[in-house]
């Protein structure tokens, strides 16, 4: 793995909390880069997560499963952003959700104890913090609005906009899943808007 991980490592601290280099510089000096394999699993439900990952390249699903055994994408993750169960990390609870790799994926591991000593160094890692929190809200709120408010057409064709070029690389029942319809509805809504 080469330098190119902490390229892009630097150039989305910079555009998301403006980051200085060598801030970036020393977080990426406590991580630990991995390879993931596809079907592999970043975090488990039910474990308690000490981590979290930023994705250099490949693609990541959070995924619930009920106790019927029931599939529900949350979301999906592809390069440049970061991996997390947030809420369980800093509750010290397990999580209720698992993130899974849909892809052979390189990412920069990261000690949750070991960024919480960082953070503390720096008033640069609460403008980080904030923002990674502020952009999760808006994807929360905006998606819960979309599940509550408007058809599975206008789901759809929202996803396409929001993920261009996921639809290839994601099987369709992921999608379905996630956009909260049968596979056999989103197959129907798919050959009317590409028919």
């Amino acid at each position: 793995m080469s330098d190119a991980q902490f390229v892009s490592l630097s150039q989305v601290l910079t555009n998301l909390a403006d980051i200085p280099a060598e801030e970036a510089a020393r977080l990426y000096e406590i991580g630990k880069k991995k390879s993931v394999k596809k079907g592999e699993l970043f975090i488990r439900s039910g474990e308690v997560p000490g981590k979290f990952a930023f994705v250099h390249s490949g693609l990541f699903r959070y995924l619930y499963t009920n106790e019927e055994g029931k599939q529900f994408t949350k979301g999906f993750m592809p390069q440049f952003l970061f991996l997390s169960s947030y809420s369980a990390m800093i509750q010290n609870t397990p999580s209720w959700f698992c993130i899974e790799a849909l892809e052979d994926s390189l990412i920069i591991e990261f000690d949750y104890h070991s960024w919480m000593e960082l953070k503390a160094s720096s008033f640069h890692w609460d403008r980080f913090l904030i923002a990674m929190l502020e952009r999760g809200y808006t994807i929360k709120e905006t998606r819960e609005r979309e599940l509550l408010l408007l058809d599975a057409e206008s789901r759809y064709k929202i996803f396409l906009d929001r993920y261009p070029g996921l639809e290839q690389r994601v099987k369709q029942h992921m999608i379905a899943s996630y956009l909260g319809v049968t596979p056999e509805s989103l197959s129907r809504i798919r050959k009317k808007i590409h028919h």
